[in-house]
């Protein structure tokens, strides 16, 4: 792979743009493209805004017009070959005349792969892998999306330093403190699905939206999805209006999240009880957990995860530390796992 000075400034300034505040995270990746001369000077730049929006490559072709004949689109993701809402880029660079095309990472989505292939048909000039780890790392959830087929799943939890998520007599609402829980939100801020149990909907009564710090909901809401058999009341808070809700009546997780996807969902936050929690880590659809650990012991009370029917330290549920922080102050603290899970030997 051979790619010039200019290609690489080019590359980073796409990825700038892709990153551009405001932009939804979801259903589609975050995109962007800049558009070069021959002599390595900006042409035009473009990024997608959204689903339904020009996507970055025909946002930059807009900006560039005639100029676009022999240049070098450099673009973060591989041009679509597919015809949606809007047209194939790889047509569209193509018909503007365009010589070649750099891009950083392949299109994970099989509807929408075939961009290299057929700009290479057509005598374009095609280089892949520049920048590919920061590509990566900009759609993270919905490059796992494409490539499993399924939401990735984020559980979050708070537990007392004895693992416990409430007290025996059901005191205590929240084991996590005021800043843990307001870093929650912004976190369930980061997703397009917020996910509790019906049981959690039926003791709990959350709302599951994402709030500021004064409690106020704000614009942009994930959709809300209740799992299980029982009814949900009207009169519970996931059915106010604030949100879209959806009821999976399932007990099965992938089940549940194959019908998410089936929405264009590609990020689950899953907030249910000590029972989904479990349903989801046995069926190994856990991909990332985010568990707040309060300073306090009960010695008694609801564990933050049921039985995983493990009898062994051998066959633990083990997971890798990615970050570790503390959210609050004072007796307002509280420490922030985020962590991965550790392929068992089996996998």
């Amino acid at each position: 792979m051979s790619f010039s000075s200019a290609e690489r400034r080019a590359m980073a300034r796409a990825l700038e743009l892709a990153r551009t505040p405001g932009v939804p995270l979801g259903p589609n990746p975050r995109v962007g493209c800049v558009i070069l001369g021959s002599d390595g000077a900006v042409v035009a730049e473009g990024y997608h805004r959204g689903a339904g929006s020009p996507h970055a490559e025909a946002d930059a072709l807009a900006g560039a017009g005639d100029r676009a004949r022999g240049t070098t689109a450099v673009v973060t993701l591989e041009p679509c070959n597919h015809t949606g809402r809007t047209g194939p880029c790889s047509r569209a660079l193509i018909e503007a005349g365009v010589a070649r095309v750099v891009y950083a990472q392949a299109d994970s989505n099989p509807v929408a792969a075939g961009g290299r292939e057929a700009l290479q048909a057509a005598g374009v000039d095609v280089e892949a892998g520049l920048m590919t780890a920061e590509a990566h790392e900009l759609n993270r959830v919905w490059t796992f999306a494409m490539r499993h087929r399924r939401p990735y799943v984020t559980w979050k939890f708070a537990a007392t330093l004895d693992g416990r998520s409430a007290a025996p007599d059901g005191t205590s609402r929240w084991v996590s403190s005021p800043a843990a829980r307001h870093d929650t939100h912004r976190l369930r801020a980061l997703a397009d699905v917020v996910l509790a149990g019906t049981g959690t909907v039926l003791v709990d009564d959350p709302e599951l939206t994402v709030r500021d710090a004064q409690d106020r909901p704000l614009p942009h809401q994930p959709l809300r999805a209740v799992m299980g058999l029982r009814d949900v009341p009207t009169d519970r808070r996931v059915r106010n209006g604030r949100a879209e809700t959806v009821h999976l009546r399932t007990q099965d997780p992938l089940e549940a999240l194959e019908k998410l996807f089936a929405r264009d969902r590609q990020h689950v936050f899953l907030e249910g009880g000590p029972t989904l929690g479990a349903a989801f880590l046995r069926a190994g659809l856990v991909d990332e957990v985010v568990a707040y650990v309060a300073p306090m012991l009960l010695g008694a009370g609801t564990n933050a995860v049921a039985d995983l029917g493990i009898t062994t330290i051998d066959d633990a549920v083990r997971f890798e530390v990615a970050d570790l922080s503390v959210v609050g102050e004072g007796n307002d603290a509280n420490a922030r796992f985020t962590l991965t899970p550790i392929p068992s030997k089996e996998q």
